[in-house]
């Protein structure tokens, strides 16, 4: 195949991806925009110090004990498996979808139940050992309300990956809306007939821990089924099946093990993290930023990680392993390159203008009941994250590329340097900072782990697959900063000259600033990319405009 043939198919390919990506893009729009109303009420109601810490560490808790014991293994090993036997089995891969899905049930189910029966051990490791006894009680009862959400969680990626497989991208996407709306009817529910609770004792009395958690585990059980009736339109056809022995599920397996020890170095960071934040509140003053601040300041710095690059990765997940099991690396290398360009075409303009806008953003998401005096502890959080995106962007991205590969364990030795950076660097930065800026500490741990990481694993997956256009994204990249300094410079400026973008506000306003800066900014970038042909933006604006239409 000549040069221009191969170009031809690249750009073929990735306006194939960006077409999927953009149906996917929708459906998480969509469901984030759900999740920010959610947000809202959750300040509303619990506020934004130890109050809100007890029960969002409680309800993190069944997040976290997923990940470290399934999802890393359906994440990333079952998908390019899923394809192997959609594409080699006779029938099509079902024999190994059912045997998947009967071994996983089974084990999330086990799993569930003693992590039940042993919550008070699991919040000894994620919470301050200065909180009073009360908050503790409090928070291993939520903890016991929301731990079945780890077999539904489990289930919900297990099956989402099965129609992932298949390319059916969509359902995935939009299934979390189904979530959030349950989640806002109890915590309306729960403002109703409570009211605001005071931030600064960490108990919840008189039903407050059933009917916030119990309601929490209902919504993770609706994501799941609203996915159940598209695996029929996939031409999936599930029973069970408990013939594991000479299935190929030893093989799945044996990749398992690296990406459950990659999981096991990154959750432990993570609970390190978790506990790190809980001392920024375990005085119960409005000046100190825990963890609570450091998840919905997370939350929303995810927004286009969710909308572009989990879509993106989601997308060429399934075209790189079947590329990886031909052995073609140039072709898992033509897909990668440009992908992770167009990511940070969206996730470096998002970091830059997170300054301009933090304060309103904060006042519009978090401004309200029980949060509203504490508001301003999530602007400089917020801001912060930024940086550490994008590395997580580039990163995260990689990563597909070894998973394609079955190359798992060099992800565990990349996690382990990105781990043991985040973990060092939260140590010594959260012992000097006061407790007002535990959360802006914890903050730049996570953005020096992910340069490491995103270092490390561009030279090492460069190497193994020929190289990834190094040339031609540091061109990128250099005009991708000039665009973005020139248009946020002078966004800046106009900020500056025009009070009311920097006054204080409420609601309304706030929404207005967010907008009209917005609107400035991208307006500003999107022709400064034109004028300099920066391609990989204009073609996911094109892209994302006529979805839109549609």
């Amino acid at each position: 195949m000549s040069e221009r043939e191969r170009a031809d198919e690249s750009v073929t390919e990735q306006q194939s991806v960006l077409r999927n990506s953009a149906v996917m893009a929708t459906g998480t729009l969509v469901s984030r925009l759900s999740g920010f109303v959610r947000s809202a009420l959750l300040a509303a109601a619990l506020g934004a110090l130890i109050h809100a810490d007890v029960f969002n560490i409680a309800n993190t808790i069944p997040n976290m004990l997923y990940i470290l014991l399934a999802g890393g293994v359906v994440n990333a090993v079952l998908v390019p498996q899923l394809v192997r036997s959609l594409k080699n089995d006779p029938d099509g891969g079902q024999a190994y979808t059912s045997r998947v899905i009967t071994l996983v049930g089974l084990f999330l189910a086990g799993v569930t139940v003693l992590l039940m029966a042993t919550a008070q051990w699991w919040m000894r490791i994620f919470v301050s050992g200065s909180w009073d006894q009360a908050s503790y009680d409090s928070a291993v009862t939520l903890a016991r309300y929301c731990l079945p959400q780890v077999f539904f969680y489990g289930m919900f990626v297990l099956v989402g990956q099965v129609l992932n497989s298949r390319r059916f991208f969509g359902p995935m996407m939009w299934a979390p809306i189904a979530n959030n709306i349950i989640s806002i009817a109890v915590l309306v529910s729960y403002l109703v007939v409570f009211g605001a609770d005071d931030p600064h004792h960490g108990a919840f009395t008189g039903g407050r821990a059933l009917l916030i958690g119990v309601g929490s585990t209902l919504g993770i059980v609706a994501q799941l089924v609203v996915l159940l009736p598209y695996l029929r339109a996939a031409g999936v056809s599930l029973r069970p099946r408990f013939d594991f022995r000479d299935s190929g599920l030893g093989h799945t397996l044996r990749l398992g093990v690296w990406t459950v020890l990659f999981v096991i170095a990154n959750q432990i960071a993570y609970a390190v993290v978790v506990h790190l934040a809980s001392t920024g509140t375990e005085h119960g003053t409005s000046h100190g930023t825990g963890y609570t601040v450091y998840s919905q300041a997370f939350l929303i710095i995810m927004v286009p990680h969710a909308i572009v690059t989990v879509s993106l990765a989601t997308a060429i997940l399934p075209r790189l392993s079947s590329y990886a099991e031909s052995g073609d690396q140039r072709a898992v290398a033509r897909t990668l390159a440009p992908t992770l360009r167009t990511a940070l075409a969206v996730i470096i303009p998002f970091a830059a203008m997170l300054p301009l806008v933090a304060a309103q953003a904060a006042h519009v998401l978090w401004g309200y009941g029980a949060a509203e005096a504490d508001v301003e502890n999530y602007v400089p959080t917020l801001i912060l994250f930024g940086p550490g995106l994008v590395f997580f962007t580039v990163h995260y991205l990689l990563l597909r590329g070894f998973y394609a590969r079955e190359e798992n364990r060099v992800v565990f030795y990349i996690q382990c340097a990105v781990a043991a950076t985040n973990i060092v660097a939260a140590l010594v930065l959260v012992r000097l900072a006061s407790d007002q800026n535990t959360t802006p500490a914890l903050t730049i741990a996570y953005g020096l782990s992910y340069a490491v990481g995103s270092l490390v694993s561009y030279a090492t997956l460069s190497r193994r697959v020929g190289g990834l256009r190094t040339r031609t994204l540091l061109r990128f990249l250099v005009r991708m900063l000039v665009a973005v300094a020139i248009s946020t410079g002078i966004t800046y400026g106009v900020i500056q000259l025009v009070p009311a973008l920097s006054a204080e506000h409420r609601l309304l306003g706030s929404v207005a600033q967010c907008a009209v800066i917005g609107i400035i900014d991208l307006g500003l970038l999107l022709v400064v990319a034109r004028v300099m042909r920066i391609t990989e933006l204009t073609d996911v604006i094109d892209t994302l405009t006529r979805r839109l239409k549609r």
